[in-house]
């Protein structure tokens, strides 16, 4: 089974090596010059398109965040229990 990264970069050097045969004529047929026209901003494209999911996928993961309210108050806790044994040891809060 491959890994995300595998897999990502498949996909790009597939995309990559289509989209350079095409842009600097490396196939042995002629392509149309509206075919070439259409696929030189492409990269451009991906990467916007890269951002935009992204994004998406960041606000969708911060939207569905849980909180641990029990980790919360044992975490207060281990704090308030810190500070006591600092005061105790001549250490002081301001």
């Amino acid at each position: 089974m491959a890994t995300k990264l595998v897999q990502w970069l498949t996909v790009f050097v597939l995309l990559a090596s289509s989209w350079s045969a095409i842009v600097f004529n490396l196939l042995p047929m002629k392509v149309d010059e509206r075919l070439r026209e259409v696929v030189l901003p492409f990269p451009v494209y991906l990467l916007v398109a890269f951002g935009c999911y992204s994004l998406g996928t960041i606000g969708y993961r911060v939207a569905t965040f849980n909180d641990c309210h029990e980790a919360a108050d044992s975490l207060k806790k281990e704090i308030q229990e810190a500070r006591k044994d600092l005061t105790s040891k001549g250490f002081k809060f301001s």
